[in-house]
């Protein structure tokens, strides 16, 4: 194709640049922009729709396995089947009190807010290699529906009858029953400041429409009583809803962090995410593929759920060091034809053996972006032994996961180079689909689709320079 930008319709170079040189969504980053939203076809947006709900589902189901297991239940109605050991996964390295917490009656039913998987798009089809409950990209998808939205009117994917900043706020909103115009406040601790242009800008939004929503530092709260106050306009305010955008890791810097840990059942305050690191372990998709709870899922989730879950969620397993009696072996990947009794073993795979990702689990300050990620395959045998190393050194407080490595599929999409021109860039693509959680009718609505795309050289898809950052819209004809 030609390298004018004329060449292809959509959002002028000049359009895009006053934009962005307006509004940065996020602290010192910078991306590729592109004339045209990124196009999805009607038969992936109905998976993605499914996707979905599986995760939602997924969610509630995992609530009571973990449950369960912590108080060695039983997991099944008509056959016994205990396991106390995923409790004990799920609870390793993390403080007791935010055990406790996370068990407690009150949040009982409580899941994230906001729903975000990584989709690689595969030959076969989409592949999950995680779910994140403290997501960011909110906002910048939302800024960028509304951008492209002249160019593809109502075919941007999740744009409904309200736009995703809407629903955000309703989905706010409905944490605060009987509330009419509740006070939101989004606390952004340091760890995360990078996402914090993108809240104030939702913020922003939603002032102007006369909602009462602003972003302040974790700081800025303080408890009063039963209650938590954020300071406006030179008073305190009484908060109904809290927007966590926290890691639990960090739980160390966020001064309220003690009171919400002990506030009481009759606390009329709501949080979310609610504080449940057990739901924010990659190792909870080990814990899906686990021969040993195959029954729990198919008992505890729908038909097509845990058809989608199985068909989406690549093999995944939890790196646990533990010592075998002579005639067991690991549940883990073959090397070599045989299968594995220590997972240093892993360092003897073959290249083609090494097509396997190892990252850790959750509950770390590397366990967002891709700061802990190994590609085996991508990765000098000396690098691929200290992450094999590295994962069997932090067992005992930070378990790592092992995933089978989903290649991501080549594709084009036209992207604007630094002076304006448009070429088809050659690259492989992430879907980030956002959906907003209505608890009372337990369904996870699509709002949105951030597509990542990054160069085709790039083996580990996340948000960099060299990346183009684009919504998703149904593609023409569909």
């Amino acid at each position: 194709m030609s390298n004018s930008a004329d060449s292809v319709a959509g959002l002028s170079f000049e359009a895009v640049q006053q934009t962005f040189s307006e509004q940065s969504l996020f602290e010192n980053k910078t991306w590729r922009t592109s004339p045209v939203a990124f196009p999805l076809d009607a038969k992936q947006v109905a998976e993605i729709e499914l996707i979905g709900q599986a995760c939602y589902d997924f969610y509630r189901a995992h609530e009571t396995l973990y449950l369960r297991s912590a108080t060695d239940k039983n997991l099944l109605r008509n056959r016994e089947l205990k396991a106390p050991w995923v409790a004990e996964y799920l609870d390793r390295g993390k403080p007791t009190a935010l055990i406790e917490h996370a068990r407690s009656k009150a949040l009982r039913g409580s899941t994230p807010m906001v729903v975000r998987p990584d989709l690689l798009m595969t030959d076969n089809g989409f592949a999950l290699t995680e779910i994140d409950s403290v997501p960011g990209g909110i906002g910048l998808t939302a800024f960028l529906n509304r951008l492209y939205a002249g160019v593809h009117a109502d075919a941007l994917i999740g744009a409904g009858e309200q736009d995703m900043i809407e629903a955000f706020y309703q989905a706010l909103r409905s944490r605060a029953p009987g509330v009419m115009a509740p006070y939101i406040a989004i606390l952004v601790s340091d760890e995360a400041a990078t996402y914090r242009p993108e809240m104030e800008w939702i913020a922003e939004q939603l002032r102007a429409t006369g909602r009462r929503v602003h972003v302040h530092h974790t700081d800025d709260a303080i408890p009063l009583g039963d209650t938590i106050c954020v300071p406006l306009d030179g008073e305190p305010q009484q908060v109904d809803v809290i927007y966590r955008f926290w890691e639990l890791f960090d739980l160390a810097n966020v001064s309220i962090a003690e009171h919400l840990l002990t506030a009481g059942c009759d606390s009329q305050l709501s949080l979310t995410p609610p504080m449940r690191p057990f739901q924010e372990e990659k190792l909870n998709l080990a814990l899906f593929h686990h021969h040993m709870l195959e029954d729990f899922w198919k008992e505890h989730l729908s038909k097509t759920s845990y058809r989608v879950l199985k068909r989406v969620i690549p093999q995944t397993w939890v790196m646990d060091p533990v010592d075998l009696p002579p005639n067991a072996v690991l549940d883990a990947p073959l090397i070599g034809g045989k299968p594995m009794t220590r997972w240093s073993q892993l360092a003897d795979a073959s290249k083609k053996e090494r097509n396997l990702i190892i990252k850790i689990s959750g509950f770390h300050e590397t366990a967002w972006g891709a700061r802990s990620v190994t590609l085996g395959s991508d990765s000098s045998k000396a690098d691929w032994d200290s992450a094999i190393q590295q994962a069997v050194a932090m067992a005992d407080t930070s378990l790592h996961i092992l995933q089978a490595y989903a290649k991501p599929r080549r594709l084009s999409h036209p992207v604007y180079r630094d002076d304006g021109s448009v070429y088809q860039m050659e690259g492989r693509v992430r879907l980030c689909p956002y959906y907003f959680v209505d608890e009372t009718a337990q369904h996870a609505e699509l709002q949105g689709v951030l597509a990542t795309l990054c160069p085709a050289d790039k083996k580990i898809i996340h948000g960099m320079k060299d990346a183009a950052l684009l919504p998703c819209v149904l593609a023409s004809g569909e």
